[in-house]
């Protein structure tokens, strides 16, 4: 799925906001399928770290991230407010645990900055963009550069 074309005519794109330690990330709404509590996972030998295990969702079995060590931050210690927001990523389900789930929120594609240019290249395309809404900012997530070989993590 193409991000780019996920833009409203209007000019505007729709996003989910959600925390890990504190701070704020967000994702297009368009490669969210839903979003549920949080569910233990079944643990995959040999996965990478950040891959937390698998669960069932309706008969399709789907890997679950930690996206906080995805992201390089300390693992998630889940908790009530846990959640996790099942995206499709390259046609892939792929369930993103996360502390908790914040807002839906519709922004201009104006408002969109480009990520700075202190991180390396490899590091800078994880981020689509940083969003200032009202005191945070937001880091938009651009969830194909997270997970390039999400055809290993279904595997």
């Amino acid at each position: 799925m193409n991000e780019q074309t996920d833009v409203k005519e209007s000019g505007q794109i729709e996003i989910i906001s959600f925390h890990l330690g504190d701070q704020v990330f967000c994702v297009n709404i368009m490669a969210v399928r839903e979003i549920r509590g949080w569910a233990p996972s079944t643990m995959l030998p040999h996965s990478p770290e950040h891959v937390l295990g698998v669960i069932n969702l309706r008969g399709s079995v789907i890997p679950v991230i930690d996206m906080a060590i995805r992201l390089g931050l300390p693992p998630i210690k889940p908790t009530e407010r846990s959640a996790i927001i099942v995206t499709n990523i390259a046609d892939k389900l792929v369930g993103l645990l996360v502390e908790n789930v914040s807002d839906m929120i519709t922004v201009k594609e104006d408002s969109l900055q480009p990520a700075p240019d202190v991180l390396p290249e490899a590091e800078r395309s994880l981020t689509r963009a940083i969003i200032p809404v009202d005191d945070q900012m937001i880091c938009y997530l651009e969830l194909d550069s997270l997970f390039p070989d999400v055809e290993e993590l279904a595997a």
